[in-house]
């Protein structure tokens, strides 16, 4: 997997295209406007991360990962998450879900399993997710863990939006009581 800065999603496509030359190289990750994460063979991979930088990126860098996520290499892990999910009872949640793979709410529990499956090589559509979001009147993100990538991308993508990074309990307790 590469991340590649400074391209938007469409000019990071051409180059994934170009690079697969026979192999698979593809965007898996839509990060934000002008981050987005390609993902395949590590060959076609690397020359995506040269054509990117040809191409105008300001940065294009290998990304230390284990596997190539969110791509059709991916198909026998998703295969194994459907095998797994199958023994899983999963109901209606409460509060609608957004599927990052869909860009959008679900609700129907036999869709949010198949997503779930999907989603292992699929494209995480978090810029559309977040637009989308935004779209529906969400004007507050909280970013619950230890990092904050997510919180710099939402503020790249809904500008407007209140956003907030949580990292303990104690802090989502401080957040909660704060909002009032």
């Amino acid at each position: 997997m590469a991340a590649v800065l400074g391209l938007g999603f469409d000019d990071v496509e051409r180059v994934a295209e170009a690079a697969a030359q026979g192999d698979v190289c593809q965007v898996a990750n839509e990060n934000d406007p002008m981050q987005n994460v390609v993902s395949g063979a590590k060959a076609a991979v690397e020359r995506a991360v040269d054509l990117a930088k040809e191409a105008g990126a300001k940065r294009a860098l290998m990304l230390p990962v284990s596997a190539p996520f969110h791509c059709e290499l991916m198909v026998p892990a998703a295969t194994k998450m459907a095998e797994a999910l199958s023994e899983v009872d999963i109901r209606e949640p409460k509060v609608p879900v957004v599927a990052n793979v869909l860009a959008a709410e679900v609700r129907d529990p036999a869709l949010i399993r198949s997503l779930l499956v999907e989603q292992v090589s699929g494209r995480v559509r978090w810029k559309t997710s977040v637009e989308w979001m935004a779209g529906q009147g969400v004007t507050a993100f909280w970013e619950i863990g230890a990092g904050k990538a997510l919180i710099g991308m939402i503020r790249r993508i809904a500008k407007d939006a209140e956003t907030r990074a949580v990292g303990t309990s104690d802090g989502v307790k401080d957040a909660v009581a704060s909002r009032g």
